[in-house]
């Protein structure tokens, strides 16, 4: 299974922001507005610009967007920056500041992020277009005048960034969607754009779990017929009206930005005040019981079905058996139960979410040989590995953890896995952790 290449870049908007926030405080210094606390003054414009950023989706113009959505895009910004910039000279009672002063700094950081904006942009749009670089391969599937139109734009406006590679006719007596499928993969396309009109539903059935279960985005040329209940993301190419299947909230940078942080100072609380002394303590009546190493590693698929090392503490005694541990199993030690009823054993994973492999929050992610087998039982499996695995997830506090006793039970926790990549947030995060400690001191059945 090859991971998607190339989807997102995830250092562009992120230097957006960087910029702005260079802006925003060094433009201060050239205006005699009498702060008397400039340290205060920067945390707060900085504070309340990336909430408002956050808030507003300032940085989520994508490389098809319109000039004038961008101009509505700083235009809502700076109408609320304005009226909170202005609310510092009472909330941190400072009279003797310019208001005057205050409002030609305000002028000139709303011209300077303007500017800058789009200078960045149109560098970008540039780089797409000269150097080939920050680019999405695409595939078509139909033929009619829409499909034809966005082939166009593909081809001209490659400041955007997407390779046109092939065009499937579905009315040829030669289609067939199995090799459309090989060529999809052979090929590591990125996105496939299919017209609706023109495929019969089974086959829209087989296009949507195929492009799921291989990482592939899959976007819809739209018409009248009537496929799916559930909201499409509706965008315009140029003129030509595109929908996107799955809308991933942790794909947009800031989302990403928020979930990584509060994982960074989650993860060292934890090491900080937990494993430093209760590692020591662990390793003592681990080793006392059984000899063997204090940590368990395991490979385990996480995001884009990338292999990592999985870290636990060791519950079992020393066996050859990698198969997971079923109810009443007699490898699992004295210790070893009461770390897994308590979820203790799991703690060593926040050093995986350290270095990057994992989330605190996310689908759990599932033995090698258990993915390979669940991959061809469980329609859209695949989907859960859009995002960082994590050490709890929606599907744990929701009664799915431990054992895949039936055929249901997998089902379901791909559900909520599911369920939680599209509607994710930080409150729906710290929902679960709350959850989670909840389980672990009350103790859970499957916890075995």
């Amino acid at each position: 299974m090859k991971s998607k290449s190339g989807r997102y870049s995830v250092y562009i908007k992120p230097l957006f922001c960087l910029v702005d926030l260079l802006i925003l405080n060094f433009a201060i210094n050239f205006f005699e507005v009498n702060i008397a606390n400039y340290t205060l003054f920067s945390l707060y414009t900085s504070a309340i610009w990336i909430i408002l950023s956050f808030k507003n989706e300032f940085y989520n113009t994508e490389r098809y967007s319109k000039i004038i959505q961008i101009l509505a895009s700083i235009i809502r910004q700076f109408l609320i920056f304005a009226l909170i910039l202005y609310a510092f000279i009472g909330f941190f009672k400072q009279p003797g500041i310019s208001r005057f002063e205050m409002g030609k700094y305000l002028i000139s950081i709303i011209v300077l992020i303007t500017f800058f904006k789009f200078l960045i942009r149109f560098l970008l749009l540039k780089y797409r277009k000269v150097f080939g670089g920050n680019i999405r391969r695409v595939v078509v599937i139909g033929d009619n005048k829409k499909i034809n139109q966005l082939i166009k734009l593909f081809n001209t406006r490659q400041e955007f960034g997407y390779r046109f590679q092939k065009q499937f006719c579905v009315k040829e007596e030669s289609f067939d969607l199995e090799s459309c499928f090989d060529y999809i993969v052979e090929n590591e396309i990125d996105e496939v754009y299919c017209s609706i009109a023109e495929l019969s539903n089974n086959q829209l059935k087989e296009i949507v779990s195929f492009t799921d279960n291989n990482l592939k985005i899959l976007k819809f040329i739209p018409d009248n017929k009537d496929i799916f209940t559930k909201k499409l993301i509706f965008n315009y190419y140029g003129y030509v009206p595109v929908l996107s299947f799955r809308e991933i909230p942790l794909d947009v940078t800031l989302n990403k930005f928020a979930k990584r942080s509060f994982d960074i100072l989650l993860s060292l609380a934890v090491l900080i005040f937990i494993l430093s002394w209760l590692t020591p303590l662990l390793a003592i009546l681990i080793q006392f019981e059984s000899r063997g190493p204090v940590f368990f590693k395991q490979k385990r698929n996480g995001i884009d079905y990338k292999e990592f090392y999985c870290l636990k503490f060791r519950s079992m005694k020393p066996s050859n058996s990698a198969n997971q541990a079923t109810r009443g199993d007699d490898r699992v030690t004295k210790v070893g139960r009461f770390i897994r009823k308590t979820s203790i054993d799991e703690l060593p994973q926040f050093i995986n979410v350290l270095k990057g492999e994992m989330s605190v929050v996310g689908p759990r992610p599932h033995m090698v040989k258990h993915n390979e087998e669940f991959l061809q039982r469980v329609d859209k499996f695949m989907v859960r590995h859009f995002v960082k695995p994590g050490i709890t997830g929606l599907a744990q506090v929701s009664g799915f953890r431990g054992e895949i006793e039936t055929q249901q039970d997998i089902i379901n926790r791909v559900k909520y896995d599911i369920f939680y990549i599209e509607n994710w947030s930080l409150l729906l995060d710290i929902k679960i952790i709350v959850l989670t400690v909840l389980n672990a001191v009350q103790g859970e059945e499957k916890a075995y």
